[in-house]
């Protein structure tokens, strides 16, 4: 605890002073080089919360790219965000969270009302626009948050939408990626069933709740995986697609769970 708040005093609060405001500029100018600093943003962020990351595979580059992930705390987009230049779509309600908010729209997020299903469209229309543009896209794509012990059902309704819209936007080459993101490890041991309450984010908690065990939990363990990524045709089944993503990335998390073999494209340790 004592290296976090040091690390945060001396490392970390001169880094958000300097980067905050260049960010800030170099959105409003719409510069390419916009996912930079937020790479190396969540790279400090892994630090300081004591995360250490394992990359399997590679996220796609130099096309469209739609990523859809499982989902279990905050920290999968300090985790994934270390070892991918993306744009999350988030629920509506983290823009007006305080920091939270900045920081999600200096890293163009794209916000969600689950609230309406109106907006589906409206969601979409970004996320086809942005990745129109050769940029990838990451979809949390089970509609909310789980403890990590399985992967609940793809919601293939905005995927669906999503693959429309790129293509009506003029994307090429377009893909979809599996991620799959399993905390295996809390100070180097194996998580056990009941020690998952301390790294998801749990429903039954406060939100002031949750965000205090992030800043002072444990070190983990985390396998960020990239799955194979598959064509994605505007004539496509999008229910298929759902499924087969859904499956990689179920796959993927029981053997990283039971301690299974990593596959062979297994990359570098990394913060």
């Amino acid at each position: 605890m004592i290296f976090r708040v040091l690390f945060f005093v001396f490392v970390f609060l001169p880094f958000l002073l300097v980067v905050i405001p260049s960010q800030a500029l170099i959105v409003a100018l719409g510069l390419p080089i916009w996912p930079v600093l937020p790479r190396l943003f969540h790279r400090l962020g892994c630090v300081f919360l004591g995360l250490r990351i394992t990359l399997i595979g590679a996220p796609a580059t130099g096309r469209s790219t739609l990523l859809v992930s499982n989902h279990i705390s905050w920290t999968d987009i300090v985790a994934i965000g270390s070892v991918a230049d993306v744009t999350f779509v988030a629920k509506k309600e983290i823009r007006d969270w305080p920091f939270v908010g900045m920081m999600a729209n200096l890293q163009k997020t794209i916000y969600a009302d689950r609230t309406r299903r109106s907006a589906t469209g409206k969601t979409a229309e970004a996320m086809g626009n942005h990745m129109a543009d050769g940029n990838a896209v990451l979809l949390f794509a089970e509609g909310q948050s789980d403890i990590g012990t399985h992967v609940l059902p793809f919601r293939s309704a905005l995927i669906g939408a999503a693959q429309h819209a790129m293509i009506e936007a003029g994307a090429r080459d377009v893909v979809i990626q599996p991620v799959t993101i399993a905390y295996t490890k809390l100070q180097g041991l194996p998580v056990s069933r009941n020690e998952r309450s301390l790294i998801a984010w749990i429903k039954s908690k406060s939100v002031r709740q949750n965000i205090a065990e992030i800043l002072t939990g444990p070190a983990k363990d985390v396998v960020v995986a990239f799955g194979e990524p598959m064509p994605l045709n505007a004539g496509d089944d999008r229910k298929a697609v759902s499924k087969a993503a859904e499956n990689q990335v179920r796959a993927m998390l029981v053997a990283l769970n039971r301690g299974g073999a990593l596959p062979a494209n297994e990359g570098n340790r990394q913060a």
